[in-house]
This record gives structure tokens, sequence and C-alpha cells, in this order.
């Protein structure tokens, strides 16, 4: 897995999924071109080697094959109306040369790994699109608000105190968070919480410490969160992971 801060690159084990809602663009890639399947917010399953989510959007993915090659772009790093032609669509999609990039942008890393280590990284955006992709332009005091939570996913950040923060009325603030970003508040907040997960996945910890230290009350509401935001048990994400190399 290679984890950035606004991108995420997973090769592994897809697991046997309940349905889940991601807080970024998804993109699935078969890495054999075995078709996957996937069907949004309970709808009849569609088949594909390349199938792509817009964030939010709840879906369940399946496949025979064992593996699967995940990206992610969060969503408010990135132009809505200038994104690659391939994050514009919600299911399956017909673009075999862009799956086999993928496949491709796979085999590149696991060569460099191999040689450099992750410092010899190529560009995220570069590597599997291109070109780097356009930058949102986003009201300045919504962008303060997702730079505090990003920093800290962990850190309490209660709608009221971001909005006091920036000079926004509660209910304006809500409004324009939601109207900058395509998402709400408290769904963007609870992604990045569970974001955090994907840093730990292999550092042993227990589950309770694993819930503190992404800032969840106790593992009851850690475990409840992490199931409807990936569709997988944290205990299932963290055995699945064991031979995982995760670089940041």
């Amino acid at each position: 897995m290679w984890l950035g801060p606004a991108r995420v690159f997973y090769a592994g084990l897809l697991g046997a999924t309940a349905q889940r809602s991601l807080g970024g663009h998804g993109v699935y890639v078969s890495p054999t071109g075995q078709p996957l399947r996937m069907r949004l917010a309970g709808g009849s399953w569609q088949s594909g080697e390349l199938l792509v989510v817009p964030a939010q959007v709840p879906h369940q993915v399946a496949a025979e094959h064992p593996l699967v090659l995940n990206l992610l772009v969060e969503s408010e790093s990135v132009n809505p109306a200038l994104l690659p032609s391939v994050l514009r669509h919600c299911g399956p999609v017909d673009a075999p040369a862009f799956a086999q990039s993928v496949r491709e942008g796979h085999a590149c890393l696991l060569a460099i790994a191999r040689r450099e280590g992750p410092a010899g990284f190529p560009d995220f955006d570069s590597l599997f699109f291109g070109a780097a992709l356009a930058p949102p332009v986003l009201d300045p005091r919504i962008r303060t608000v997702i730079a505090r939570i990003n920093a800290d996913p962990a850190a309490p950040s209660p709608a009221q105190d971001c909005a006091a923060a920036v000079g926004l009325s509660f209910s304006r603030f809500l409004h324009l968070f939601k109207e900058e970003t395509g998402v709400t508040f408290r769904a963007f907040r609870a992604w990045k919480r569970a974001r955090r997960l994907l840093y730990h996945v292999r550092q042993g910890a227990s589950l309770t410490d694993i819930a503190l230290d992404t800032g969840y009350p106790d593992s009851t509401h850690f475990s409840h969160s992490i199931r409807q935001i990936y569709g997988l048990r944290p205990s299932d994400i963290l055995a699945g992971s064991r031979r995982l190399a995760v670089h940041q």
C-alpha cells in the first residue's frame, strides 16, 4: 500500500466486503483482467475489469480472484469539473488502456521498491493519470477547516468549533462546507478519522489502542464506524494486512 496525504494505492486482498462508503474517488482494477463485480447502494450487480465510484457512494465489490488494485483520490484534493474522464463515471467503465496502465503502475512500484525503496517512487498522479490532477478552488475558510482536520483527524473537531474558528455561523458553515466539497461535514470528518486506520495496519497494536489513537471514544464505536466505511471489521482489516508492505 502506497499511502499519501491525498492519494492511496492498494494492491492486496479484497476480502468479503459488505457495503462500504469511502471518502474519495475510488478506482478498482482487476490485476488479472478477470471481471470484478460491483453493486451500488444495494442495487443489481454489474461487472467489469475496471470499476469507478465517486466519494461517499455506498457500494459493494466482489471478485473471484482474491486480489484487487485500488486507487483512492481524496475528493477535496481535486477539482470535480476537471477530473480525468475515467473518474467521472460510477460503475463499470470500458477503459482497457487505463486498466492496463494501473497494472503497469503497480509493476513499476514493485520494481522501484525492490531497487530503491519508497524514496524512489514517482509522483502518484503522473504514474496513474499521466499528469497532476487539477486542485480545487475552495473558499479559504473551508480550506482552513480541511487543513485542520487533515493535520490531526483524531483531534476533536466539532462543527461548532470549526465554524467559530473561521467566523461563520453554525448553519452557514455546514451549508458552505457541503457546497464547497460535495459532502457533509460529518461524513468528511468520519472518513478522515477512519482513514487513519490505514497507518496502523502493520503496527501490531491492539484494537482498543488503535481506536483511541485514531480518535474514537471506545472500541465499539470504532468497530461500527470502520465497518460502515470499509465494509469490513477492523479485526479483518488487520488480519488481511499481515503481509502488506506499507509505504508512506
